[in-house]
């Protein structure tokens, strides 16, 4: 389903403008105008849904909505929502290279909440349509959203307990009390979908399509969890009986605990799949292309007890397998999925890869293991995958040579003939483009050759992370043509 083709990895908030955070306005037209110039096929995100704890897009408040943060300030003003005296004393943080998301939040929904005031009535039209064509999510979303705040953004598990366990009487007398928030999140999130299907739009229409990503998991302080909960496993009072992570391995004596709830997957088999379905349906009418984290646990997951401190004690659970994937696609066709097939694989992983037909992820940061072969090798790629120079739980390529091994470091340099004439960041661009896989991607930072202070996200590590931003200015006719000759060169026009 995919031509030989490339793309660049940026996440939307790593847009440089003056609103403190990237968003769907002029600065994300002029990256798809880039994008075109440079010869490039696809524009890879990370997901776009709200955030809550940590700011990570992987931890959502919901796997449908939207992020608010990510809304343009400026088109609003255009519009006539927002004046200039609006932003008058705004502090969106003194930092143009980094996000300061307190500051962002704080001033962006101060700002939203202003414009909602200012049109209610004239978009009551367009709003009614939004929820009635959304509102299998949307109403359950919104009231999530008014309680939370209500209850000073504290989790949905620290909530009075009739909220907490939605009580018939206690979640009707909650909508009633909380109807005028509820059309403010209802209105927020109607601007969030126009202004990013405008901005797909516009990209489709210059031959760049969108790369989505969805985890695995949501998040446990999610609507989906509080108003889905017999979709997972939670014991009668709505707490996990067991949560997600990775086991013991060379990199961390006691594993990942992710602490996401364990999907309920006997009785989702017994609903047809449906919620996952929808969640996929809903995903693609954002996307042209997704990319599923954690792919192998559909095979076979790590379940930890709830309440553990470490994911030491876990335990290895067969998961739907491909009886998931026959009912999306089933119901929806086939669809264009990148499978994230990185981290510990056994026989059966790889046979359920293979029997989805989904390209997986090869990471040339992943490659040059002095002390033993490895299957990130150029050659010994499939076509059938995606090639990274790294993703956002990387390092950046400069980064990656300052705090590797020098042994590591020796084999690429061997292995991709790297100079520094050319520039080893430039050197590994070639080594994705050069290869035999499918579509070649890179961090928008590999190609800037940024060190490790543009690294996006370190995993297992809360502070600091996803708050790269580029600076105004980078996005050079010299780089566009420079990026379009490599990818010409290695036959990734399109």
């Amino acid at each position: 389903m995919f031509n030989r083709s490339s793309g660049i990895l940026m996440h939307i908030t790593s847009l440089p403008n003056k609103q403190g955070i990237g968003t769907f306005g002029k600065e994300a037209y002029d990256f798809v105008d880039f994008l075109k110039k440079s010869g490039q096929s696809y524009w890879q995100l990370l997901p776009i849904g709200p955030t809550g704890y940590g700011d990570s897009p992987y931890q959502s408040l919901s796997t449908f909505a939207g992020n608010i943060l990510l809304i343009d300030l400026e088109v609003l003003k255009e519009k006539g929502l927002l004046t200039e005296e609006d932003f008058s004393g705004r502090d969106f943080g003194n930092q143009t290279d980094v996000v300061d998301f307190t500051k962002v939040n704080n001033e962006k929904t101060a700002l939203l909440r202003l414009a909602y005031s200012r049109a209610e009535k004239s978009y009551k039209r367009e709003m009614d349509t939004f929820v009635e064509e959304h509102k299998s999510w949307l109403i359950d979303y919104t009231l999530f959203m008014a309680l939370k705040h209500d209850n000073d953004l504290r989790s949905w598990q620290e909530w009075p307990k009739a909220l907490r366990t939605r009580q018939a009487d206690a979640i009707e007398a909650a909508k009633v009390q909380h109807e005028s928030e509820m059309k403010f999140w209802t209105f927020v999130q109607y601007i969030f979908f126009k202004q990013w299907h405008e901005l797909k739009v516009y990209a489709n229409k210059n031959g760049v399509e969108m790369i989505g990503d969805i985890p695995i998991y949501v998040a446990e302080d999610s609507s989906d969890v509080w108003s889905n909960p017999e979709l997972f496993l939670l014991d009668e009072d709505n707490r996990p009986v067991c949560v997600s992570g990775c086991p013991p391995d060379a990199f961390s004596a006691t594993g990942q605990l992710w602490g996401n709830p364990i999907y309920n997957w006997d009785l989702m088999d017994q609903q047809g799949y449906k919620w996952w379905i929808e969640r996929i349906r809903a995903t693609y009418e954002l996307f042209d292309v997704v990319r599923i984290d954690h792919f192998r646990g559909f095979e076979s997951y790590w379940s930890i007890p709830g309440g553990a401190e470490t994911a030491v004690n876990g335990e290895w659970v067969k998961g739907p397998e491909m009886k998931l994937f026959d009912a999306i696609k089933e119901e929806l066709g086939e669809l264009k999925v990148i499978a994230e097939d990185l981290g510990f694989l056994t026989q059966e992983v790889a046979d359920f890869k293979d029997a989805s037909g989904y390209p997986g992820m090869k990471v040339l940061e992943f490659a040059f293991d002095s002390k033993e072969e490895s299957d990130y090798l150029p050659h010994n790629y499939e076509t059938n995958c995606f090639v990274y120079t790294g993703t956002h739980d990387n390092d950046t390529v400069q980064g990656w040579f300052i705090n590797t091994d020098q042994g590591d470091i020796d084999k690429a340099i061997d292995y991709l003939k790297l100079t520094k004439e050319e520039g080893y960041h430039w050197g590994f661009i070639r080594g994705a483009w050069s290869s035999v896989g499918v579509v070649a991607v890179a961090q928008m930072q590999d190609f800037l050759g940024l060190d490790d202070k543009a690294r996006m996200n370190i995993p297992s590590t809360i502070g600091g992370n996803w708050e790269w931003r580029m600076a105004p200015g980078q996005l050079t006719d010299e780089l566009a043509k420079k990026i379009y000759d490599m990818t010409k060169l290695y036959g990734r026009l399109c």
